[in-house]
């Protein structure tokens, strides 16, 4: 059946219809010139665009946050620790799993502690992930379940953990999570999406934060139902079989979160010199760069996109000095057809932006962390002085140098929201590094289709597109909403043609 969408407003001009076919777009044009349609979705003179693209998500992750302990507002350490403790009580079983505490904005100065946890969860295993999820506090009771974790690098006797101890100390917290819980967390992550008005997440899988097992649920869930739909990664170097997931889920690509480094706010990103309020550390690189080079070269070989998590300098140029070396290898046209990306990227050198442009990469990047985080008085500024901070996220160079831009949250990170995303690309914290407006919407939604190189030629909306529309709850026009920031309601979200209940 075919589905009319009448007296819309589509970009600037008001008073058009799509026709929809096949889940594709047949038509698009003046709605008094509009063909039949089987359905009919009566649009009243509100706004249609494509449906958003979240390029960087972990729904199982986000759903738990959404229906259970999310830290995010919690404003001070007290706070923080009455929350669990509420949620304790709430819920007495099982592992305690929370999410997106921040330390840097309390007025105690300091992160949760085991002390803390074990203080009002008792023996019970307990997970509370910081807000950059790259490093931990956890109970004693979780550590107990975790054998030979005392030995492993970033362990620390107060029950926060970084690197490897982290990994598994995660790996441990939602292993631990019944298949129940799982397709109810990802169900919500998927109807939050869709009355956000996203058509479309990038599932970033992997051995560290998910499992082969949580993503092929998550796939055959979506599939399922009408849309939102996923596009999944798995983040495990070819070396170590990380090719073969992706080719048995038919998936978008090997890469994703493959993490190179860590994150700033854990001081675990990797550098080319020390964190300013941590001058012993500079981070840490996760892998040498002949395995990254082997990742990249058997991920091209095989026609496969390769992905890397990077957010240092350092981590940055080791993933692109591997791409060049594999350039030099096989062939420019050979990597530049495999678009391979880089997620987040915050602290590439112009000299890292340009081999990005010419080796023709993708930049996956969330707009939200420098509003959160970004500015000369923000939390990158502590950890990395003010003249670096400044130059943390820089869209504007990305996206002036040619490099291909995909907008996402890195749910649970920062939540998913689409509308403060463009926002935020746009509104820089600092002056001179933001996207313009209609660059920034084109990069969350057409952006995404290109960072799974199935952009349609014509553009989002053009005959033969696939139809992933949403209807947005204002009178006004793209430009208007653009200008005044607003972040209008889904009305209706429309997936591959079918309309997605809301």
């Amino acid at each position: 059946m075919d589905l009319l969408i009448t007296d819309v407003t589509v970009g600037d001009r008001p008073g058009r219809a799509v026709h929809v076919v096949d889940g594709r777009v047949a038509w698009l044009g003046d709605a008094a010139d509009a063909p039949t349609g089987d359905r009919v979705l009566a649009g009243e003179g509100a706004l249609l665009t494509p449906a958003f693209v979240d390029a960087h998500v972990h729904a199982t992750a986000t759903g738990l946050a959404l229906t259970g302990l999310d830290l995010h507002s919690r404003s001070s350490l007290a706070d923080a620790v009455s929350a669990v403790a509420s949620a304790a009580a709430g819920a007495p079983a099982g592992v305690l799993l929370g999410t997106g505490w921040d330390e840097t904005g309390w007025p105690e100065r300091r992160g949760l502690t085991r002390a803390d946890l074990d203080a009002v969860v008792g023996d019970r295993p307990a997970y509370l992930a910081r807000v950059d999820v790259h490093s931990a506090t956890v109970s004693t009771a979780l550590l107990d379940l975790v054998p030979g974790i005392r030995d492993l690098p970033g362990y620390g006797a107060d029950g926060q953990l970084r690197l490897e101890a982290h990994h598994a100390a995660r790996q441990a917290a939602y292993g631990a999570v019944g298949t129940p819980q799982r397709a109810a967390a990802q169900a919500a992550t998927l109807d939050a999406a869709a009355r956000l008005g996203i058509g479309t997440v990038h599932e970033m899988a992997g051995p560290e934060v998910s499992s082969a097992e949580d993503l092929r649920a998550l796939l055959a869930l979506a599939a399922g139902r009408p849309g939102p739909r996923v596009l999944g990664y798995w983040g495990e170097l070819a070396e170590r079989g990380g090719l073969d997931l992706v080719a048995e889920l038919g998936l978008a690509g090997a890469g994703g979160d493959l993490f190179c480094d860590g994150a700033l706010g854990s001081h675990t990103a990797a550098l080319g010199s020390p964190y300013t309020d941590r001058p012993d550390t500079a981070g840490a690189l996760r892998f040498h760069t002949a395995q990254v080079a082997g990742h990249v070269r058997a991920c091209t070989a095989a026609g496969v996109q390769a992905g890397f998590h990077v957010i240092g300098d350092a981590a940055v140029d080791q993933v692109l000095d591997a791409v060049g070396a594999v350039v030099a290898e096989l062939g420019l046209p050979a990597v530049r057809a495999c678009r391979h990306r880089l997620e987040h990227v915050e602290l590439p050198s112009p000299e890292a932006v340009e081999r990005m442009r010419a080796w023709g990469m993708v930049a996956s990047v969330q707009p939200a962390f420098d509003a959160a985080w970004g500015g000369d008085a923000g939390m990158y500024a502590e950890r990395l002085g003010i003249e670096r901070a400044l130059g943390t996220n820089p869209l504007a160079d990305l996206a002036d140098a040619g490099v291909a831009l995909a907008l996402g949250s890195d749910a649970p990170v920062t939540p998913m929201d689409p509308w403060g995303g463009v926002h935020a690309a746009v509104d820089h914290r600092t002056p001179g590094a933001g996207l313009r407006p209609f660059d920034a919407f084109d990069a969350a939604t057409h952006g995404g289709w290109h960072a799974v190189r199935a952009e349609h030629a014509a553009g989002p909306l053009a005959p033969g597109a696939p139809a992933d529309l949403a209807l947005w709850a204002t009178a006004g026009t793209l430009s208007a909403v653009l200008d005044r920031r607003e972040r209008p309601a889904c009305r209706a979200l429309v997936v591959a043609g079918e309309v997605v209940p809301l």
